[in-house]
């Protein structure tokens, strides 16, 4: 009897084994065929984008790493989050999404009402770069050093106005936090996008914003605004010419932005995990490094695991602002 037992057993485990097996090779084999049909990469922001820039310099070297079409298609709107949701619910294996860390982050926290989970319906694939925030004047700002203005700034409290490029994003919630952290109290403006915010310092109408360094650089070439600071713990690569905040004075303080490539929760892990190993290698190489750096990346090319840690560490941060600042998107 009992070696008819162990018998029984061992059986039942050989056949659990090969099942398993089987498994882990279906799902290998699978990835070694992905993909299968043109891949594409949805991006929620309109052409000429800072997150379209990204994703159509992406497109080409990872088409040929695929060995298939990769095609960019913009569905813009809701900040980002209608090109979420349409990557979180998409079944055909083959759509990705190039987002940036709001949709994968703090999306729901703001709006309870938003349709998807970015940390239930999305798989992290990698983080692709990161940035900064410059805190940018008008030129003539008062204060001839950045101390001086911060100084200004602090005995000026709600006499001045911030913008930013909407309730929610990051610079908006940048700003909120800074001002804890720096004893300033100047009142929000929100506008459609950092074209407007620009606009809108270089006239006159608000007096400080936090902007992408790309787009803040250009303007402070040009003759149009002053960088006070960074929002890096130190110096960042991509602006290397201007102080952190810490640097003036402003402790504790440490905020930025990134974008990446994300798939829909359900794509297997292998694939995602190909799918990782091929952007990481593709953002890291020279003619890809130096094409991002001068959109105003500092590139990165996470596995899934390291974006996932961001998500994680971001949400939690970002979402304090969220709820101590009672901001809300209805």
């Amino acid at each position: 009897m009992k070696i008819n037992m162990l018998t029984h057993f061992s059986r039942r485990f050989i056949r659990h084994a090969v099942c398993a097996s089987l498994a882990v090779g279906m799902t290998a084999s699978w990835a070694a065929d992905w993909p299968s049909q043109t891949v594409r990469l949805v991006v929620g922001f309109p052409a000429g984008s800072s997150p379209d820039l990204t994703a159509r310099a992406l497109a080409e070297p990872l088409s040929k790493a695929l060995g298939q079409n990769v095609i960019v298609e913009n569905k813009v709107g809701a900040g980002g989050n209608i090109a979420a949701d349409f990557v979180a619910k998409s079944t055909d294996g083959h759509t990705l999404g190039l987002m940036i860390n709001g949709n994968m982050t703090i999306a729901r926290i703001l709006n309870p009402k938003v349709p998807y989970d970015p940390l239930q319906d999305l798989a992290p694939i990698s983080l692709i770069g990161k940035a900064p925030l410059v805190l940018s004047v008008p030129t003539n700002a008062p204060g001839q050093t950045a101390a001086d203005w911060l100084a200004y700034a602090q005995k000026s409290g709600n006499q001045l106005s911030y913008a930013s490029p909407g309730v929610g994003t990051v610079g908006h919630l940048g700003m909120e936090l800074l001002k804890s952290k720096a004893g300033i109290a100047p009142v929000h403006v929100p506008y459609p996008g950092n074209a407007q915010v620009i606009t809108a310092m270089i006239g006159g109408d608000v007096q400080l914003a936090l902007l992408p360094p790309a787009m803040a650089t250009a303007q402070v070439r040009g003759g149009k605004l002053r960088a006070i600071g960074t929002t890096s713990a130190s110096r960042s690569a991509v602006v290397s010419d201007v102080p952190s905040l810490s640097e003036i004075g402003v402790k504790d303080y440490q905020l930025e932005i990134w974008n990446a490539v994300a798939a829909p929760a359900a794509m297997p892990k292998a694939v995602a995990q190909k799918l990782s190993a091929m952007v990481s290698e593709i953002v890291r190489s020279p003619e890809m490094r130096t094409r991002l750096v001068q959109q105003g990346w500092e590139v990165v090319g996470s596995s899934p695991e390291g974006l996932r840690n961001r998500i994680e560490a971001d949400t939690q941060a970002l979402g304090n602002i969220i709820r101590s600042q009672k901001i809300e998107l209805n």
